[in-house]
């Protein structure tokens, strides 16, 4: 029997940090509504014909009230991971996510707000690099840990 090939959603993160950057390198987790305990970067799925710069700003409106950002740099290939089965029910036909990550500062005036028209997230915190992972959901925390890794070792964190 051959095995299915697996699938995988088209999507973008953004690591956002605030506006005090880069003075102050404070990175955005937000708490989701739907799975208790479970933190993460604002993220979400790339529409037909949409590029996924045009998604990311979609996303940050939709998910946390505000795409005043700008583009500080953009993690420079797509990393995917699969669900876990708790979740994998939830997105099938997908087996997992693939994503494009950029690195996003707030802008001053920027309002973060997430009482959003479909809210995720109930909370949110900015918090230190090394605290990211305190926080984070277990199964999101490989590719979290390659794309800070990167951003970090290319100086922006």
């Amino acid at each position: 029997m051959e095995k299915r090939k697996k699938r995988y959603r088209p999507n973008v993160a953004a690591i956002v940090v605030s506006s005090q950057y880069p003075f102050k390198s404070e990175i955005f987790i937000a708490s989701r509504n739907d799975i208790k305990d479970s933190w993460q970067f604002p993220q979400g799925g790339i529409d037909e014909g949409e590029t996924p710069k045009e998604a990311l700003f979609r996303e940050l409106k939709e998910e946390i009230g505000t795409n005043k950002v700008e583009i500080i740099a953009e993690y420079p290939k797509w990393v995917s991971y699969d669900f876990p089965n708790i979740i994998a029910k939830k997105m099938y036909p997908y087996d997992g996510q693939i994503q494009k990550y950029f690195l996003v500062r707030l802008k001053e005036d920027a309002k973060i707000n997430l009482n959003t028209k479909h809210p995720e997230f109930d909370s949110y915190k900015f918090v230190k690099y090394k605290d990211v992972f305190n926080y984070v959901i277990y199964f999101k925390r490989p590719i979290y840990k390659e794309v800070l890794n990167y951003f970090k070792k290319e100086g922006y964190l």
